[in-house]
């Protein structure tokens, strides 16, 4: 009998994180220590009305907090975590499966999938790659004047189109940018601002005009119904420029301190694009295709607020023409189905399913009672900025339309007793909305940002903490200063 001479093979499998085991596990005890606690206080409002917490909406509310830690420290993929949400609700009776997981078809969720296909054409067409030279040839070879022109350009086309699309149309040419930096797909500080970069600044630019997300107008709504006085698409810009740009700069600089390139310039930059520039000869078909599909899209977006005939039509359905149309005329195949970043999709869907999960069950809006009935005896600074933190935190874990709604008619009513004016109220509720800086589910680019993966979760969380405590500071400077110079009334009885 011989001995047997195969080879020993060890089957030792890969190391198992046990950090995020333990992560994963503390995520689950908290939603299981919320959902079988007691019944918790019920929250009155200043009029003396009685808010009920109910069983489903504790659930919800420890749903929440599950999906959040999970989220930020990302124990298992993203969009995992965001079947859970929907798995949960059907398993722990918060809500009916078919309502928890309708949301994953919700009408935002699609738009957002148009907006990123609208990305993959512009990068299949090649004006990816056109539009990235063009911006170095204006920004040049130094790295931090780079990223500040993306920046730039980023919030400016978030005054015209929805910041998802812009986001969409941003990120490929960023990676053409990124390219020319050198380090393939290494992780970097510059790659790291230049997407963080551009989700920050596509939320601060989305907050100047009525074209930037769906969160102006549905204020601008309420408030008329409050008030009875209409916010003019000029009024809106004139207020929110001034914070909008004072913080694209100010997320530049912060960018640069805290995530500062490892290359000063990118010598030779300037030949290199201008030689691939060359290269690219005139426009062509496709690219002009393209061109022409998107500006009749964003066009149609535009004309919507204005012509009778469209208002009734939801944004979804517009955005997917392109996408139809893009497959029709033969820019995009059946195969570039397989490059769309399901992850971020099912992100998405998580979001609006746990967002809708806390406004049905009431736990919304018990919690933003809970937090104003705090503020109704509070000097009016605080009171505005306590509004403004709380939409801050909520619009991070919620649809930011949602967050407005919750909060915007509880907090005029407080305002009325506080002798706080009413348009420094929606003002400052609308600035924190359109910028949640904290969690990859709180605005539609952050989580394209995401996909570059320059960033992980944990560190979009700790860069946002920072720069949403500046947020808070510019507006403080405006409340007490930049606005009452341009007219806004604070206190009711100013002019």
């Amino acid at each position: 009998m011989t001995e047997s001479t195969s080879p020993h093979i060890e089957s030792s499998g890969p190391a198992y994180d046990w950090n995020k085991l333990f992560i994963l596990l503390a995520g689950l005890g908290v939603f299981l220590a919320v959902y079988f606690m007691p019944a918790w206080p019920d929250a009155i409002d200043p009029a003396g009305k009685s808010f009920t917490l109910s069983p489903q909406g504790k659930a919800a509310i420890g749903l929440f907090l599950m999906a959040g830690i999970w989220w930020i420290w990302e124990v298992i993929p993203i969009g995992v975590t965001a079947i859970a949400i929907g798995v949960f609700q059907a398993l722990f009776l918060i809500r009916p499966a078919k309502d928890a997981f309708r949301d994953f078809m919700d009408p935002s969720v699609m738009f957002i999938f148009g907006s990123i296909v609208i990305g993959l054409a512009f990068t299949k067409s090649g004006l990816t790659r056109r539009l990235a030279y063009k911006m170095l040839t204006v920004a040049g070879e130094n790295s931090n004047m780079i990223l500040l022109g993306c920046l730039v350009v980023t919030a400016a086309l978030a005054h015209l189109m929805a910041h998802t699309a812009v986001a969409a149309t941003m990120f490929p040419i960023l990676l053409a940018i990124y390219a020319l930096y050198g380090e393939g797909d290494k992780q970097t500080n510059f790659g790291k601002a230049l997407f963080i970069g551009m989700a920050y600044a596509a939320g601060a630019g989305s907050i100047i005009t009525f074209l930037g997300s769906a969160r102006a107008p549905a204020a601008a709504g309420m408030y008329k119904e409050f008030t009875g006085n209409e916010i003019g698409f000029f009024e809106l810009s004139t207020y929110m420029a001034v914070i909008g740009w004072l913080m694209v700069f100010a997320i530049w600089l912060y960018l640069i301190v805290f995530l500062k390139p490892e290359k000063k310039s990118i010598p030779g930059l300037k030949d290199t694009v201008q030689r691939l520039s060359a290269g690219l000869g005139p426009l062509t078909t496709r690219e002009k295709t393209v061109l022409l599909i998107v500006f009749g899209i964003v066009l149609l977006m535009a004309l919507k607020g204005v012509v009778p005939g469209l208002k009734p039509i939801d944004r979804a359905p517009i955005m997917l023409v392109s996408t139809l149309l893009f497959f029709i005329v033969g820019i995009l195949s059946v195969k570039d189905l397989e490059e769309i970043p399901w992850n971020i999709i099912l992100l998405f869907s998580g979001a609006m399913s746990i967002g809708f999960c806390l406004w049905q069950t009431g736990a919304a809006e018990w919690m933003a009672v809970q937090w104003l009935a705090l503020l109704q005896d509070a000097h009016w600074f605080v009171f505005v900025m306590g509004i403004a933190a709380f939409v801050l935190v909520l619009t991070n874990f919620i649809m930011n339309v949602a967050a407005i709604a919750i909060v915007l008619p509880v907090a005029l009513v407080i305002a009325k007793y506080l002798g706080v004016s009413p348009d420094v109220v929606m003002y400052a509720s609308l600035v924190t909305a359109g910028m949640p800086f904290v969690l990859l589910i709180g605005a539609a680019p952050n989580a394209i940002a995401y996909d570059s993966r320059q960033f992980t979760p944990g560190e979009f969380f700790r860069h946002g903490l920072l720069l949403s405590v500046v947020l808070l500071g510019v507006l403080a400077l405006a409340i007490t200063l930049m606005w009452p110079l341009l007219g806004m009334p604070i206190l009711v009885g100013q002019s």
